[in-house]
């Protein structure tokens, strides 16, 4: 059978079941129309994640902290000011190292504010976090080393918990209360651009012997450093982990080092297995509009068996017959496939916008969609094709 004439034949027949195809078409769409959603959201969300991670460190960020893995917390004696200072000063890799001793939920209020609290996280560290967080400042200044020495009740906040406090927009020199105990506002730094952070936390620095007092702890979670180029942070971590080993020798804490690149690749490999799994959850329901495309297909078979057997009578061939199902199978798949991109295409855009997030869908992820179509078309309507190839002519000509 030529191929115009296999495509003409195969249109006519859908033509005449129009309803029961579109309905058939549509379960396919719904399968492709999911697959194609959940990926483009999870890889737009992936993307936009990763990229506000990045824009809070430098590609020459690093992270020294306790084997949370081995179930190590810090103590007062895991980190000191002292090791920062020395790490600094014996490091030719290390450029930037900041100490961080922090709170979550800590309540924050002005003088007018009559007792109503705002909450965020309280950040105590040294003015090196600046660099490692990469925080552009808005107004004012960052605190200084001075500062830190000298106990100083002073406290820079990122600019969405500066307009909480301050609507008015005057923060700068404004007194807050930190858990009751008062701070001056000496500076402003940008907030998370994204709403996927800046809706979620809020921020505010202030210098870390402060923060120890506030928080009446002498513990010190981590060190934020930045290496003197992206090269040098192999070489940075590990001269932060032999140092600190060298001064805490009967520790039982097992110190460890991540650089930015590190937990970018950890995060993205964690969400990509999250797509993964929604995804393969999503193609289940391609696999029930297979079934659906295999049943309607076998009912086709029933109803043209007459049809058949008067075919085969004028010379039709077993593989024609076979090629004809399988084509009206496929066909039923492609429509539905080019319809569920769209359809897709069209909910991921939805989520996206809504989100704040640009969904991600890429060439392959259609070009997949169609092909993954096409197998399920020949998958499932190889055996009605076959079943149909397969009828008697004589026996099928006797078909009422």
């Amino acid at each position: 059978m030529k191929i115009d004439d296999l495509l003409l034949l195969t249109l006519d027949n859908l033509r005449a079941h129009r309803f029961r195809a579109v309905l058939t078409a549509l379960g396919i769409a719904i399968g492709i129309a999911a697959v194609i959603a959940v990926v483009a959201v999870g890889q737009g969300g992936q993307e936009a994640l990763l990229g506000e991670i990045e824009k809070m460190g430098s590609s020459q960020g690093f992270r020294i902290s306790v084997d949370v893995e081995r179930g190590e917390a810090p103590t007062s004696s895991t980190f000191s000011l002292e090791d920062v200072r020395l790490i600094k000063e014996l490091s030719p890799a290390v450029a930037k190292l900041a100490p961080v001793t922090s709170g979550m939920f800590v309540s924050l209020r002005t003088s007018s504010s009559r007792g109503k609290s705002v909450y965020c996280d309280l950040i105590g560290t040294t003015p090196d976090i600046q660099g490692a967080m990469n925080l552009p400042l808005v107004a004012g200044h960052f605190f200084s080393e001075a500062d830190v020495q000298a106990n100083r009740r002073v406290v820079v906040l990122e600019s969405q918990l500066a307009r909480t406090l301050f609507p008015d927009g005057h923060a700068l020199g404004q007194q807050i209360f930190i858990h009751d105990t008062p701070a001056t506002v000496i500076g402003i730094v940008e907030s998370p651009s994204s709403s996927l952070f800046s809706s979620m936390t809020r921020y505010a620095f202030v210098p870390i012997t402060f923060a120890q007092e506030v928080l009446n702890t002498r513990v010190i979670q981590a060190l934020n450093g930045v290496a003197v180029s992206e090269a040098a942070v192999p070489q940075a971590i590990s001269d932060c982990i032999k140092i600190l080993e060298r001064r805490h020798p009967s520790s039982n804490i097992h110190y460890v080092g991540r650089s930015m690149k590190d937990m970018l690749d950890l995060i993205g490999k964690a969400t990509g297995i999250m797509t993964l799994i929604i995804g393969s959850v999503a193609a289940i329901a391609l696999l029930v509009g297979g079934v659906g495309v295999m049943n309607i297909m076998l009912v086709a078979v029933t109803e043209r068996t007459r049809e058949v057997g008067l075919l085969m009578a004028l010379g039709a061939r077993r593989k024609d017959i076979l090629q004809q199902f399988l084509a009206e199978a496929v066909a039923l798949c492609l429509a539905g496939g080019a319809f569920g991109v769209l359809m897709g295409a069209g909910g991921a855009w939805a989520v996206a916008h809504f989100a704040h997030w640009p969904p991600l869908i890429s060439f392959r992820t259609v070009l997949l969609a169609f092909a993954f179509a096409s197998a399920v078309g020949l998958l499932f309507g190889l055996y009605p094709a076959s079943r149909a190839a397969g009828l008697s002519p004589a026996e099928a000509l006797r078909h009422q």
